[in-house]
This record gives C-alpha cells, structure tokens and sequence, in this order.
C-alpha cells in the first residue's frame, strides 16, 4: 500500500486518525446539546435544533475548532465540558504499535492537528501519545486550519520538509485534498474515524481501518 522507501516524515492527524472520533462526535453532537439545553431550559431536540446550523455555519474554519470561540458562542465552559467526559477519549487500535515502529525506522514523526491547544493538552495528558513525536504542530498557531494552503506554507516555513517524501495519514477528505494540492507526496484516509459509526466508502485517496494495516514498518 505504502512504498516506504520514498517516505522520510510520517505526518499524523489526531482525532479520527489516531483518536477515536466517538469522543468528539459525542461532545459536539449530544453532550453540549444536552448541556446548553439545560442552561436555556429547552429539551436536547431543541437545543440541537438550536445549536446544529451554528456549527454548520463555520465549520473548516478556525472557528470551527475554537475551544474559545464556542465557549464565548455558547456561553459555556467547553473546556470544562471536555474534561467532564475525558474518560470517553480512546486511541485507536495498534496506534501505539505504528508509533512506535515508526521511530525505530527513524523516521521523521510529526502530529499535525486542527485540534485547540486546550484539547490537545487535555488529549495528549490522557492517552500519553505526545511522547512519541519529534513535533507537535497546531494549526491554532497559524491561524489557518489544514484545509487551506497557507497552513503548509506555513508549516514548511517553520521546519522544513520534503513534500514529496512525506506522508499524511487523515481522516478529512477535504485535508486530504488541500495537502494534495500542496504536493504532498503520500496520503492515506481513514475509512472508520469512529468506532461506534460504520465505515465509510473512501474514494479519490487509499484507505485504512486501523494502523495494524501499515505493520510491520520496514527501516
């Protein structure tokens, strides 16, 4: 699938690629729901009523990722909200095991995430995972989420890399694309981003479930 002798960074995005995206999914679509309708004494059909054309309305933006943004929207605590649920964050299957044969390759190891500081802190405290990369990248910094090109223009001005010998492994269709467009050299979307939804049909990028498809990871 991979042809690992042209690849010399292994480029990793969090949520639904090396986090279950059940946690997510279930903050942003139930619990903050559930939370606000409680704060404005509506029911959780009407709160999402309510509050599913707001996220519609940014979604791919930075706002869109915004732990702040939501939390001065909403008018509550999303960091906190987090931390209520923080039992439900999980890695996804044979990540640690991918992680760990990447580095013994030598290998460049970088997580490139859309994620807020705050959940990424929050996210890296709870699964350990951070201990793995030689980089953490957020988008945050940049002001630019990975859809748009001038986060990769950014992230090359910062520590550069050969596109072309670099791999992205991704959830998002639209990530995908924009590191395509790019020049990034190999891509690879993950078709189960979340464990209690069915997998997806992947079209227009190579797929995997879970990272024990990429094992052994040759040197």
């Amino acid at each position: 699938m991979l042809k690992w002798s042209e690849i010399e960074s292994v480029y990793l995005d969090m949520d639904g690629t090396l986090l279950d995206l059940h946690f997510d999914n279930y903050f942003w679509q139930e619990y903050v729901p559930m939370r606000f309708g409680e704060c404005h004494d509506m029911d959780v059909a009407a709160a999402k009523a309510e509050l599913y054309p707001r996220f519609r309305r940014v979604e791919g933006t930075m706002d869109w990722y915004c732990v702040d943004y939501w939390s001065r929207e909403l008018g509550l605590d999303i960091e906190a909200l987090k931390h209520e649920i923080q039992h439900l964050i999980g890695v996804h299957p044979q990540v640690e095991t991918f992680l760990t044969e990447v580095r013994a390759s030598g290998r460049e190891l970088v997580l490139v995430t859309n994620a807020h500081q705050k959940s990424l802190s929050l996210k890296m405290r709870r699964t350990g995972l951070q201990r793995y990369f030689d980089g953490v990248v957020c988008s945050h910094r940049y002001a630019a989420p990975k859809e748009d090109q001038r986060f990769w223009v950014a992230l090359q001005r910062q520590r550069p890399f050969d596109a072309t010998r670099t791999l992205l492994v991704d959830d998002s269709i639209a990530v995908l694309q924009a590191a395509r467009a790019y020049g990034i050299g190999h891509l690879l979307a993950i078709s189960e981003p979340d464990s209690k939804a069915l997998p997806r049909e992947i079209s227009g990028f190579p797929a995997i479930r879970n990272f024990s498809q990429l094992l052994p990871v040759p040197k």
